[in-house]
């Protein structure tokens, strides 16, 4: 995950589902137990409320991370994007774009975002599924943050979230693991987001965004399409397009070098 978008990210109380009344604070353990008793109320089954609880633990180093990611991004867009979009990922973006042209032309054809964003925030996120996307159980990751009162109603809510993941099983325990605030997959989706916008794009039952191409790439389209994002329209600074981004990052220098990285792509 990078810093520029996690410092945003958890920012965001947007994402918090409505308040929950589970304590933050206190004994850890108590902690959990009131977590499981809303899971349970919010219909997940005691199955699953085992299965990923039963024995969790606080994960000082998640705090510890998001601790000292609290401060002002102080780049210019120009440092920025020299860091991030150079030749060798455009070149790559660019096979990835020729690779996957059916894929992406579905995409297009349904949810109305061009082959060119989508690709760019999947190599800016994961350098296209080959990059660090995580290495964190995203339950233990999201107790932690959700037990910190800092922001407890939004890690609470992500938290229920990835309980949903599991139940409706379309990731194993085994696979849900991430990043230092619980994001998941190859272009990153907060669990919520993966509830709300996750598409099971190769038809197999499941939405997994961590192993299957389609589904990463359609669910990070129809994100934007669901907010509002137009086929066709312009996407750089001060357009509804760049606007529409907001809800995938709310930096307007990553906004502004996703567009860039696009324009790359498509030639431009």
């Amino acid at each position: 995950m990078h810093v520029l978008r996690l410092v945003f990210l958890l920012c965001a109380v947007a994402f918090a589902t409505p308040a929950l009344a589970a304590r933050c604070g206190g004994d850890f353990n108590t902690f959990v137990a009131a977590m499981s008793a809303e899971a349970q109320a919010a219909g997940i089954s005691q199955g699953v409320i085992s299965q990923a609880l039963s024995g969790v633990t606080q994960d000082p180093a998640v705090l510890n991370f998001d601790r000292r990611q609290r401060g002002t991004f102080n780049k210019s867009f120009e440092q920025y994007v020299s860091t991030r979009v150079g030749p060798g990922r455009i070149n790559i973006g660019r096979a990835m774009m020729q690779r996957h042209a059916s894929l992406l032309s579905r995409i297009e054809q349904q949810f109305g975002v061009p082959p060119q964003i989508v690709v760019a925030i999947w190599g800016l996120e994961s350098d296209f599924g080959k990059g660090d996307i995580g290495k964190l159980p995203v339950v233990r990751t999201l107790a932690t943050m959700a037990h910190d009162c800092r922001r407890s109603e939004l890690f609470q809510g992500e938290l229920l979230a990835a309980l949903k993941i599991l139940q409706r099983g379309d990731l194993p325990l085994r696979d849900l693991i991430g990043a230092y605030a619980g994001e998941i997959g190859q272009t990153q989706f907060l669990p919520s987001s993966y509830i709300k916008y996750g598409v099971d794009f190769d038809g197999n039952g499941h939405v997994d965004l961590r192993h299957s191409v389609p589904d990463v790439l359609a669910s990070t389209a129809n994100l934007l399409h669901t907010s509002g994002f137009k086929n066709g329209a312009p996407y750089g600074e001060g357009t509804a397009n760049f606007e529409a981004m907001r809800e995938w990052n709310r930096a307007t220098i990553y906004r502004k070098t996703i567009g860039y990285f696009a324009d790359r792509l498509a030639g431009q």
